[in-house]
């Protein structure tokens, strides 16, 4: 867990044998923060009870004394050493998004008169993991101000990076080729200086993968994954990237491997709509459309996973439901009226290449011409 804790970016963790000492002793969390200098206490305990394992675990804000946050794990203890890393690799997940969140309500409330580029970018991750669409401008605006207020900040960076990624990714950018050059110097920079952060390679992959380069997009993900094996977003990207090279079913394992990991994930509707997708590629049409469903109420803002729904819906001769989801694809992205236009944005969606797009031919595209979606 220590272990694990440290990969957060700028965290500073106290050693596994000084945390022990305090361990089933009555502590004052207040007076324990002010002994080691830490601003945050996580207290956990471990039940036992026939072969199912309960593991309680909250995080305390050590100046306050105040409860940020608290989640329970429930698991088997027949496998005891994959549990671990389960528990374990969703714990350090979450904790990393509570511990940014946390910092940036501290942040606004404080409204420091003149704030230091680190609170900038705590605020700009605590926007951005709210999740939706809007959050993204509002995240882009924080970090790109942390970089004029220190413009050496690596996360001011890499935060400008991920979110441009995901404003292509998602098929709401403007100016594609501008934003993927521009996160092509970012992450250059960042990995000129620190070449082990893991979170620029993840989005140096996902670069990768809407410009149609999959093999360096999978190194990338691996690298990443090898650097923070709990990343669930780097997970799902390594599993978009296995999907977009034809390989649905080992795409599969890893989208339900970043469940695993992250269940409550802000963004885990893009992980159902991977998952729903994939499914249909693999032949498993009912599966697919209630991963899509579940998806499509996580982020109904995404117009592809509506066309995809829409394409399992007609496989399935569900002709009418079919095309109220293309109706309301359209409002959300009126420009994708056909086919082809689906095509040309494919490559930015990192579905450009011919082996997904085959699979997209024979599932997603076959469904939406039965339900009256026009070729061209």
């Amino acid at each position: 867990m220590t272990t694990d804790l440290t990969r957060i970016s700028g965290s500073l963790v106290i050693a596994r044998n000084t945390a022990f000492t305090y361990k089933g002793k009555p502590v004052d969390v207040k007076q324990l923060g002010r002994e080691l200098g830490v601003r945050y206490v996580i207290e956990g305990s471990v039940r036992r009870g026939g072969e199912q394992i309960r593991v309680n675990v909250q995080l305390i804000d050590a100046e306050a004394g105040a409860h940020v946050w608290a989640d329970r794990f429930d698991t088997d203890r027949r496998n005891l050493a994959e549990a671990q890393d389960q528990i374990i690799g969703r714990l350090a997940r979450s904790l990393n998004i509570e511990l940014m969140r946390d910092a940036g309500r501290r942040v606004e409330q404080e409204r420091a008169a003149d704030p230091d580029a680190r609170d900038v970018v705590m605020r700009g991750w605590a926007l951005f993991w709210g999740g939706g669409s809007f959050v993204y401008q509002a995240a882009l605006r924080e970090f790109e101000q942390a970089l004029r207020i220190d413009p050496r900040s690596i996360d001011a960076r890499l935060g400008i990076a991920r979110v441009l990624m995901g404003i292509v990714g998602d098929g709401l950018s403007n100016s594609v080729q501008q934003d993927q050059a521009r996160v092509e110097q970012l992450l250059g920079e960042v990995l000129d200086r620190a070449s082990n952060r893991s979170l620029a390679h993840a989005v140096m992959g996902v670069l990768r993968r809407t410009q149609v380069r999959l093999s360096e997009a999978q190194a990338e993900l691996e690298a990443a994954v090898a650097l923070d094996r709990n990343d669930a977003w780097a997970v799902r990207q390594l599993g978009l990237t296995l999907s977009g090279m034809g390989q649905p079913v080992v795409a599969i394992s890893h989208f339900e491997k970043a469940i695993r990991l992250n269940p409550r994930e802000p963004y885990i509707g893009h992980t159902y709509g991977a998952l729903g997708a994939n499914h249909l590629f693999a032949g498993h049409t009912d599966q697919a459309i209630n991963f899509l469903r579940r998806a499509q109420i996580e982020i109904p803002w995404m117009w592809w996973i509506r066309l995809t729904l829409g394409g399992a819906l007609g496989l399935k001769s569900d002709v009418d439901e079919a095309r109220a989801e293309i109706v309301e694809a359209l409002k959300l992205k009126p420009e994708v009226n056909s086919i082809a236009r689906w095509r040309v944005i494919a490559p930015t969606l990192g579905l450009g290449d011919p082996r997904l797009q085959a699979l997209m031919e024979n599932t997603v595209y076959a469904g939406l011409r039965r339900a009256g979606f026009p070729d061209e």
